[in-house]
C-alpha cells in the first residue's frame, strides 16, 4: 500500500564559513564569497594544505537558551555545532518544541567520527610514554594515564551525541538515529526521516548533520588519506567541482539542521512551508564509475512520479577532486543525457564539510527554489570535457522549474538522492 502522507521542509538551520544564518548564507552564495581560508587556530607547518572552510567567530552560548549551557562542557565542537543548527532550525520554522506530541518528535543526524581534543588526552598519554621514543608502559597507562582522563571524556566524541543532545534538550521521544555514512550521511538521515513521516511512524523531524575536522588530529588524517588540494597560495580558489583544473578536495565544517513534517501537522500550526520532499533514493557504486548513483537517482525520480526533463537543477556533490566529479558526472550524463540540467556545487563556497555537508548544501538549493534563483558554482572557470555536465557558473540564474535534486556519495561509493518540489 502506498502511504498519502506528505512530507514538507518548515524550517532551515545553518552554521556554515559563508555564514551563521539563512540571510547571510543566502547573499554569500549569491555573491559568490568563499568561506575557504588559511588556519590560524592550528600549526600547519607540517601539514601539506594549510587552508579550510572555517565557521569564524562560532559561540554556542549566543544560540542556546541559558538553561542549557551547563551541557556545553561535555560537547565537542561538532556536537556544539550541530546542537545549535537544531535551535536555529526550530526558530525559523517558528514552533515550540514543547507543544509538540513528544512521543511523535523524532530526531536524525548525520555524523561521524569525533576526533578528540588533545588537552583531554595530552597528560594522560605523556604519563604513559617510556623514556624511549614511541614506547608505551601499559603499567603507566593505567596507574597514571586513565585515572588523568575525565570520567565523562567519551561521551564528547560519539558521534549519536549531536542527536542525543537535541532529543534531550527538546523532549524528543520519537524515532531517533545517527547515521554514519561520512558525505552522504545527513542525506541518508532526512531519507529515512522521510520514510518514517510517510508511514505514520512521527510528525514531526530534526533532521541534519554537522561536522569539524579542524583538529591536529583529524588533521593530521587527511594529509594522510584525503585527496585534497594544495593550492595553499590561493585558498578562496582551491574547492574547484567540475573545473579542470581542480586538484582535491577542501576541508571544511558547518552543521545544518531542517524540520521536517508531515503535511496536515504543518497545515495545522500555521507553518510556513518551504518545499515538500517527493522522492529519495539510495545505493552502492560498488566500482565508484557512477552507475550506482545513477540508480539512486532514478529511484527517487521514480517516487517523485517525475521525469528527468522535469528537474529545474541539480545539486552536486562536487567534491573537487579528479576522479570523483567524472563518475558523479556520469551518472549524472547517464539519467539526463546532454545537455544535462544546472549543476550547482556549493563546495565552491566552503569545502567539504563532511557528515554535515549533504543538508548544508541542500538548503542551498530550498533557498534557490524559495527566491527561484541559482546562485553560480564558484571557481568554476575551465571546463573539463570528461565532466560534461552544463555547470551553472558565472553569475546567479533564474530558476522556473519547481523541482530540484540533491545527490551525495562518499568515497566508497554509498549513494543518496533527494527530489524537492518547491511549495506553492
Amino acid at each position: 500500500m502506498v502511504s498519502k502522507r506528505r512530507v514538507v521542509i518548515t524550517g532551515m538551520g545553518v552554521l556554515s564559513p559563508i555564514g551563521q544564518d539563512l540571510a547571510a548564507y543566502w547573499q554569500a552564495l549569491c555573491a559568490g564569497q568563499s568561506g575557504v581560508r588559511p588556519l590560524e587556530s592550528v600549526d600547519t607547518s607540517l601539514l601539506p594544505f594549510s587552508f579550510a572552510g572555517q565557521v569564524v567567530g562560532f559561540d554556542a552560548r549566543k544560540i542556546l537558551p541559558k538553561s542549557q549551557l551547563r551541557g556545553l562542557k561535555v560537547m565537542a565542537r561538532t556536537v556544539q555545532l550541530g546542537v545549535c543548527a537544531a535551535e536555529l532550525a526550530l526558530a525559523h520554522a517558528r514552533v515550540d518544541s514543547s507543544t509538540l506530541d513528544p512521543e511523535r518528535f523524532g530526531v536524525t543526524y548525520g555524523s561521524g567520527m569525533i576526533a578528540t581534543e588533545l588537552d583531554d588526552i595530552a597528560y594522560a598519554a605523556e604519563a604513559s610514554v617510556n623514556c624511549q621514543p614511541g614506547a608505551v608502559s601499559l603499567r603507566s597507562w593505567g596507574e597514571k594515564g586513565i585515572p588523568a582522563i575525565q570520567p565523562l571524556w567519551m561521551l564528547k566524541y560519539l558521534p549519536n551525541m549531536p542527536a542525543c543532545h537535541v532529543s534531550i534538550m527538546h523532549n524528543a521521544q520519537g524515532p531517533n538515529n545517527s547515521i554514519t555514512e561520512s558525505d552522504v550521511a545527513s542525506l541518508l538521515a532526512l531519507g529515512e526521516s522521510y520514510n518514517i513521516l510517510r508511514r505514520d511512524g512521527a510528525d514531526f523531524f530534526l533532521v541534519g548533520g554537522a561536522e569539524s575536522k579542524l583538529n591536529p588530529l583529524s588533521l593530521s588524517r587527511l594529509a594522510l588519506f584525503m585527496h585534497g588540494s594544495r593550492r595553499n597560495a590561493e585558498p578562496a580558489r582551491a574547492c574547484r567541482p567540475f573545473d579542470r583544473q581542480r586538484d582535491g578536495a577542501v576541508v571544511g565544517e558547518g552543521a545544518a539542521v531542517v524540520a521536517l513534517e508531515e503535511l496536515s501537522h504543518a497545515q495545522r500550526r500555521g507553518a510556513t512551508i518551504y518545499a515538500e520532499m517527493v522522492g529519495y533514493g539510495a545505493a552502492f557504486d560498488r566500482r565508484r564509475d557512477g552507475s550506482g548513483l545513477a540508480r539512486a537517482i532514478r529511484t527517487a525520480l521514480r517516487q517523485a512520479d517525475l521525469t528527468p526533463d522535469q528537474i529545474g537543477h541539480i545539486n552536486a556533490h562536487g567534491l573537487s577532486t579528479p576522479q570523483a566529479d567524472i563518475w558523479e558526472s556520469r551518472a549524472i550524463t547517464e539519467v539526463f543525457g546532454q545537455p544535462t540540467p544546472p549543476v550547482f556545487a556549493p563546495k565552491g563556497h566552503f569545502g567539504n564539510v563532511g557528515a554535515g555537508g549533504s543538508v548544508l548544501e541542500l538548503i542551498a538549493s530550498l533557498l534557490a527554489l524559495h527566491h527561484q534563483q541559482l546562485p553560480a558554482t564558484l571557481n568554476y572557470e575551465y571546463p573539463d570535457p570528461q565532466c560534461p555536465v552544463r555547470v551553472a557558473a558565472g553569475s546567479p540564474q533564474p530558476l522556473t522549474s519547481p523541482y530540484m535534486l540533491k545527490i551525495a556519495f562518499t568515497d566508497i561509493g554509498q549513494c543518496g538522492a533527494v527530489v524537492l518540489r518547491r511549495w506553492e
